[in-house]
């Protein structure tokens, strides 16, 4: 193929991810006109981490953060959006990688890119283990988001399996509201260190968002 061809091919690819749903979003029936795209995701991910650098000071390569999030879902514009409570973590890890390896194999970078790819999935680098937190603290936010709009309703989650787990489902039978319950069973289950720790903590304890909005109109 031409490097014309290889450039269009990728790009279309990825495009995808836009009109890709969020399987959690649907799994919980967020109700909502508009509900978050993988590439929704990718986009907030990124700024998240712009953020937490920033405040935080982090001794890191930001730019490599930045790249390695932007290709953090490549995978899954072939096997798709599968969470945890759908899939084992190796099961998942095997498929995404061969997917990953595919997309890229035509791609003159293809290597390299890969390379940040598993960078990325092992979570042992300085700034693999800074966008793995960042991945999971931004959909906990996410979540606060739609709860605090009233998106989802907890009296009405048939056939959601997720919901039937029983971590998740003591953490709401203790009464904890929907995102309240994810931002807890992200401190309790994700290696969060103590910046990701205290950014959780607030998004929990606090309405957000609204007050910094009204003051930038």
């Amino acid at each position: 193929m031409s490097k014309e061809q290889n450039v269009v091919n990728y790009y279309v690819l990825c495009n995808k991810l836009k009109n890709v749903i969020r399987t959690g979003w649907i799994d919980w029936k967020v109700q909502r006109e508009r509900v978050e795209s993988i590439a929704e995701h990718i986009f907030g991910v990124q700024m998240l981490a712009i953020a937490m650098k920033s405040e935080y000071q982090y001794d890191i390569d930001i730019m490599k953060v930045i790249y390695m999030l932007a290709i953090h879902e490549l995978g899954e514009t072939i096997i798709g959006d599968l969470t945890q409570f759908q899939i084992s973590k190796e099961e998942k890890e095997k498929i995404e990688h061969e997917a990953v390896h595919t997309i890229l194999s035509s791609l003159i970078d293809g290597e390299q890119i890969e390379e940040l790819f598993l960078e990325f999935d092992s979570h042992k680098t300085p700034e693999s283990i800074f966008a793995y937190q960042c991945d999971k603290l931004e959909c906990d936010i996410q979540c606060k988001l739609y709860d605090q709009e009233g998106c989802v309703d907890l009296e009405h989650q048939e056939g959601n399996a997720t919901a039937n787990n029983e971590f998740v489902r003591r953490l709401l039978e203790n009464g904890q509201s929907w995102s309240d319950m994810w931002l807890e069973f992200g401190q309790r289950r994700y290696p969060y260190d103590q910046n990701f720790m205290s950014v959780s903590h607030y998004v929990k304890d606090n309405s957000i968002g609204e007050n910094f909005t009204k003051k930038l109109k």
